[in-house]
């Protein structure tokens, strides 16, 4: 195991700065100490404490069991494995939609545990909860697009931005939560097209997942990179351990391949 650097850790301010500067953003999401250590080695610029974690690490079949001592506890882990990469963790299930009292509540838990940003589901309808927050000192990450969070509601894990209608919604979450506060928004599983007008329009960065090239960055989960993810996995998804001798070989190489533009490819795009 490397030593841990004491290297001053990137801030949401420093991720704006690499969007303005056009420096792609390499982001993964993670869950320990070990794993943690060697994304800071990789160099890279972002970790998320994902609710994926119900699935990756826990076994469930949805996002909707994680508990928000789920991810205090990951989120404490991943900060002390790590002093670089900012630090963005999700408010889970029921931890925040009830009230913008009951979400800052939640939050402040999560930033006490090591986070920086926490990130929240929603568009048009969690606005006011970002900027309830933002107003209180939280900084908030928006997901929008495919929204794990509702899959018993959506039914289904699809794509969004398909047809007129749901390409305007997609925009006008987007721009409600920009000018709400939010410091970055997530796009997950967007058709390219939609992906690239909110990365020209928005002055905020985008991380895309499944949205395209044109984000500010992008993230996967760091066992889809290492291909030890059980299950079928999403077309957006590449296997970074092919021709690699390490993981460590295989996270620098996802993050060369974000840096460079060659992830993602045309054949992990929604077009």
């Amino acid at each position: 195991m490397s030593k841990i650097t004491s290297s001053p850790r990137l801030s949401h301010l420093n991720i704006s700065k690499m969007k303005k500067e056009n420096v792609k953003i390499a982001a993964l999401t993670s869950y320990d100490f070990s794993f943690a250590n060697l994304c800071q080695e990789a160099g890279v610029d972002i970790i998320f404490v994902g609710d994926s974690l119900g699935m990756v690490i826990q076994g469930h079949d949805s996002t909707i069991p994680v508990e928000l001592g789920d991810i205090i506890y990951h989120t404490k882990i991943v900060a002390k494995g790590s002093k670089r990469p900012l630090i963005i963790s999700d408010l889970p299930f029921a931890t925040y939609q009830e009230s913008p009292k009951q979400a800052f509540s939640s939050a402040a838990k999560i930033l006490k545990a090591g986070a920086q940003v926490i990130k929240l589901e929603g568009g048009e309808d969690m606005a006011s909860t970002t900027e309830f927050l933002s107003r209180r000192g939280v900084a908030v990450c928006s997901h929008i697009g495919l929204t794990p969070q509702s899959i018993n509601q959506l039914g289904r894990y699809g794509i969004h931005g398909k047809n007129d209608e749901s390409f305007a919604q997609v925009k006008k979450d987007a721009f409600a939560q920009q000018q709400a506060g939010a410091v970055m928004i997530v796009l997950e599983a967007l058709y390219a097209d939609l992906a690239e007008e909110l990365a020209n329009e928005l002055t905020i960065p985008t991380i895309g997942i499944g949205a395209g090239p044109s984000c500010s960055g992008q993230v996967l989960v760091i066992y889809d990179i290492l291909n030890i993810t059980m299950g079928i996995k999403p077309k957006f998804v590449k296997d970074f351990m092919q021709g690699q001798d390490s993981i460590l070989s295989a996270i620098r190489a996802y993050v060369a391949e974000v840096k460079d533009g060659t992830y993602p490819a045309t054949k992990h795009l929604y077009r």
